[in-house]
């Protein structure tokens, strides 16, 4: 989430995005709401992509289809 962008649209409501992760986007009459839903969207996004075997993207250098090294 913290890679979200808000834009306010003409009509005064708010759509958001995630650029890294394509298709990820919301659209509410207001910036909260806007927030939250970008949440759910991002949620749902993550949980289809890993259920038909696709790849997460790299995000701040991290690639999330790897397991975690534990040291």
């Amino acid at each position: 989430m913290a890679l979200a962008e808000y834009h306010e649209l003409e009509d005064l409501s708010f759509a958001g995005k995630i650029a890294p992760c394509k298709g990820v986007l919301a659209f509410a009459p207001e910036r909260r709401q806007c927030e939250v839903q970008l949440q759910a969207v991002l949620e749902n996004w993550i949980l289809v992509r890993l259920s038909l075997g696709q790849a997460l993207p790299m995000i701040h250098g991290i690639d999330l289809n790897r397991e975690p090294a534990y040291e």
